[in-house]
């Protein structure tokens, strides 16, 4: 089976936390569409590096077929998907579907906290953001990476590596993560 996953672009997002599960999850054979969501198709990430989008959020939520959603945090690109009715939309939908939901740095506790997504799991983001998280904060974990049923998460642009190690184990099983990890040197 060919899996597709949705990453999530917005103004101000964090490169790397962007591009390393891309890159990875396309080497390891996931089909990885970036999804703009500011309605045009080149974003620009925090450290003002343009990336071309493949499709537009508006896109995206006409198309049934995908496994999951990818949040790169970053500021202000946290705070703009949260503020994303299109993220908003795709949330709902991979909630209702227990597809796939994975969050680094910001994203956990700006944008999955306030719609409920991170209640009774575990889960991680970017030292001190876990205050903004409300409720969620009692099953706050101080790992690199927490996977929890449908949730990976994890904590910054230093963790990027790992957590797309953890979502390609999770589609594709550990094999296929620690083939990657062997193919890229991180071992």
């Amino acid at each position: 089976m060919a899996y597709k996953m949705y990453l999530l672009l917005a103004e101000g997002f964090e490169e790397v936390e962007a591009l390393t599960p891309a890159d990875y999850l396309r080497r390891a054979g996931i089909d990885v569409r970036l999804v703009s969501v500011s309605g045009n198709l080149t974003v620009t990430g925090s450290h003002g590096i343009p990336v071309l989008a493949d499709i537009t959020v508006k896109e995206a939520s006409a198309l049934g077929d995908w496994d999951g959603l990818i949040l790169p945090g970053g500021m202000p690109g946290a705070s703009n998907l949260a503020a994303s009715a299109g993220v908003d939309a795709l949330l709902k939908k991979a909630q209702g579907a227990s597809a796939l939901i994975c969050a680094v740095c910001a994203a956990p506790a700006l944008v999955l906290a306030p719609k409920g997504i991170l209640e009774g799991r575990s889960w991680t983001c970017y030292p001190g953001m876990e205050k903004e998280a409300g409720a969620a904060v009692k099953t706050w974990k101080e790992e690199r990476v927490v996977a929890d049923g449908n949730i990976i998460t994890s904590r910054a642009a230093g963790t990027a590596a790992e957590w797309s190690l953890k979502i390609i184990e999770k589609l594709l099983g550990e094999d296929a993560a620690v083939k990657l990890a062997h193919s890229v040197l991180l071992n």
